[in-house]
């Protein structure tokens, strides 16, 4: 698409706390995000699978739902969703013209330009705006309080589980991280928080408090019977998603039994992809730090009784080490490849943390070449993960690709992080 490459042309890639220039976009626009009501989602794990469930069962109440979240596993239109699809490619390119035009008239050469995520967001919400919908599901990109989408006036504000992971950029303890995503917290907007350790709930607790909004922790107001027999995510943090969801469900429609009631259906047709999918004797996840690992692990423990070939590849900002460690016990051998993002490591590098782990390891130039190495045939049980541009190569490397076929080419993909 023309307007990829002009973004990646004249503007950086790169994080910029701070939110002045997304408000001077945001009215160069004509303010759409203040023409939509919002939802917004802040967390470390969980928070796409909580948009993409809200967005699935709003939609089975009959409402007209947009979903902004990042990153992309394989088509950057997979985080524009509307009605349930991603936006065409002519549609996504129509508004970021738009927004282009904006960038090049209000800023020219001025040394203060929009990120590629900022741009991307302005995007989002000409979208939505335009599209006239009843709610948009935002999920915040890394952190909260600074982050691009934090310019919203949200309906309701959602909290999912938080853990350790962008230290360098949100802080080197829980408590810190939490502080950030709490600054998503408006005034007087209601927050729905999802099961945390208890200095976790003390901080967005004491937040809500400051801002003078509704406190709801989920796991006091929604349970997981009350989830229905027929939900479609697999594992059993997923569970653990579907709580958070339904408890923002219930606070969303505060006393409206009917409309909350309608919202149910639509459990039973979450699509999201490469969140521990089973595609035959492959098994694919995202997981990339060791919060997500955990949860893999735990979601491989209720399988059948097995060791897996992995084949992973990281970005070399992650805890690598200590995934690897968490994931340990459920492999028996594994294969490094790179992943396609400026900060993976090498094939060579990663082996060799495995190697360190005390996991049989060899690398591979890709991960096709990676699928067709005699480690990974049949009969051999796969966990492909470390990273979701990974996840998504996997799922069309597999056939098991959701919106289309599509022709996949690393080099002809750009990877913003955010």
């Amino acid at each position: 698409m023309k307007f990829l490459e002009d973004l990646a042309a004249r503007r950086r890639f790169g994080m910029k706390p701070g939110l002045g220039t997304m408000r001077e976009l945001c009215a160069s626009l004509g303010n759409p995000e203040r023409r939509f009501r919002a939802i917004h989602v802040a967390g470390t794990n969980g928070k796409g699978a909580v948009c993409a469930i809200l967005d699935s069962c709003l939609r089975a109440a009959g409402l007209r739902i947009g979903r902004y979240t990042s990153p992309h596993l394989v088509k950057l239109n997979e985080r524009f969703f509307l009605g349930g699809e991603p936006v065409s490619d002519d549609k996504l390119e129509e508004t970021a013209s738009i927004v282009e035009k904006s960038l090049s008239s209000n800023w020219g050469q001025s040394p203060i330009e929009p990120t590629f995520f900022e741009a991307l967001t302005a995007v989002a919400f000409l979208i939505y705006a335009e599209a006239k919908s009843d709610f948009a599901i935002l999920e915040t990109g890394l952190g909260g309080r600074l982050d691009a989408t934090n310019v919203c006036n949200p309906s309701l504000a959602v909290i999912t589980r938080i853990g350790l992971d962008h230290c360098d950029w949100l802080g080197d303890s829980v408590e810190k991280i939490a502080a950030e995503k709490a600054g998503i917290i408006k005034k007087g907007v209601p927050v729905v928080l999802g099961r945390n350790a208890p200095e976790v709930v003390s901080v967005v607790k004491a937040r809500a408090k400051e801002m003078d909004a509704p406190f709801y922790y989920a796991p006091e107001i929604a349970e997981e019977s009350e989830i229905p027999a027929d939900f479609s995510l697999a594992g059993s943090f997923n569970r653990e998603n579907a709580v958070t969801a339904l408890a923002a469900l219930k606070v969303l429609f505060s006393g409206t039994v009917p409309s909350f009631m309608g919202t149910l259906p639509g459990f039973a047709s979450v699509v999201w992809p490469g969140r521990f999918e089973r595609v035959g004797r492959f098994i694919v996840d995202g997981a990339h730090n060791p919060p997500a690992a955990r949860a893999l692990a735990e979601a491989l423990g209720t399988l059948a009784s097995r060791k897996y070939v992995l084949i992973a590849g990281f970005c070399g900002d992650k805890d690598v080490e200590e995934t690897l460690r968490i994931l340990k016990p459920h492999v028996s051998r594994a294969i490094a490849v790179r992943t396609n993002n400026p900060r993976s490591l090498s094939p060579e590098e990663l082996s060799a943390k495995m190697e360190s782990c005390g996991i049989p390891a060899t690398h591979c130039v890709s991960l096709k070449d990676a699928l067709e190495c005699p480690d990974a045939n049949s009969p051999s049980h796969v966990l492909i993960c470390g990273s979701l541009f990974l996840a998504g190569e996997a799922l069309v490397e597999l056939g098991a690709y959701p919106w289309g076929e599509v022709r996949y080419d690393p080099s002809e993909r750009l990877r913003p992080q955010l």
